[in-house]
């Protein structure tokens, strides 16, 4: 996939209008990464979400699009704001940049829009991503996002997804090994849907509001 730059397409804006709006000295894309916004005690935290709930709802799909086509903070942006609007009818395109893997820090974006979505057609594109990459254990990239999203859907759908990944000695507990090789801190299934879990509330308790 190619990165072009928003203006290409006549969308010069949409990177100042959603990427770096500024937040108690941050620029959005990186609240959203960091997740500061989660916890209570973050002043900004009903400014910043009632900003995110707004753009999420009047964003234009070419707008996203355009975000999508370009760099790591645009598209991070562009997928939380898909997830929470649950703009369903990008599920395929979140589903082709999970799997490419093209830059850094987005993918976990795209397992929030995916976990937002909430179908069955969401956990196929979850675990196809972890049969690709957990195996690897020589690349940490959104493994922990992806299989925190997959507990979710499983515990919504009543579905097993997630077993033959968890299972003792599986491929999780062997890429978890890898990245200790590598010095990357462990991370366990529990919290990985905790964090998810974290995220959606988060989503869902605003958007009764």
């Amino acid at each position: 996939m190619t990165s072009q730059h928003p203006e290409e397409f006549g969308y010069g804006h949409v990177v100042e209008s959603y990427v770096t709006r500024m937040y108690g000295g941050l620029p959005r894309y990186l609240v959203l990464n960091g997740g500061r916004f989660l916890g209570p005690r973050w002043w900004h935290t009903t400014r910043f979400t009632r900003h995110l709930l707004n753009d999420a709802a009047s964003i234009t799909d070419e707008e996203l699009e355009a975000l999508l086509g370009y760099e790591w903070r645009s598209r991070l942006t562009a997928a939380w704001l898909i997830g929470v609007d649950r703009r369903e009818r990008f599920r395929a395109r979140i589903g082709d940049l999970l799997l490419a893997s093209e830059v850094c820090y987005s993918g976990g974006a795209y397992c929030f829009a995916l976990a937002r979505f909430g179908s069955h057609a969401d956990a196929e594109i979850l675990t196809a991503y972890l049969d690709c990459y957990l195996p690897r254990a020589d690349l940490h990239y959104d493994q922990p996002a992806a299989l925190g999203a997959l507990l979710r859907l499983d515990a919504l759908l009543g579905t097993h997804h997630a077993d033959r990944f968890t299972e003792p000695d599986g491929l999780w507990d062997e890429w978890v090994k890898g990245m200790g090789r590598l010095g990357y801190p462990s991370h366990t299934p529990a919290d990985q849907r905790r964090w998810t879990d974290l995220q959606c509330d988060f989503a869902n308790g605003w958007r009764r509001l």
